[in-house]
């Protein structure tokens, strides 16, 4: 019963970990989505394009913002709960 309680507790904290490095990314993909569409409602332009580009060039300036804080979230994650799991302590 207790591997049980550590397996789903860290199941837990690891979706919870994902949850939060993807949040930067998510959030200026869905702020640059609805700006991108506001503006083809407004202007009536429906290229394709239009939409693809300014949303990827968003989500990579704000993938290399965010790499720092991401990887410190990971390497937390992995030394405080995994490696101790992995190592027998």
């Amino acid at each position: 019963m207790p591997d049980e309680l550590v397996f789903f507790d860290t199941m837990r904290q690891g979706l919870w970990v994902a949850t939060v490095i993807s949040l930067p990314i998510l959030g200026i993909a869905l702020l640059a989505g609805l700006t991108v569409g506001l503006f083809q409602a407004l202007t009536s332009i429906q290229e394709l394009t239009l939409t693809f580009v300014p949303k990827l060039a968003a989500i990579v300036v704000v993938f290399w913002l965010s790499m720092g804080f991401m990887t410190q979230t990971l390497v937390a994650f992995f030394q405080d709960r995994l490696v101790p799991l992995i190592t027998g302590g």
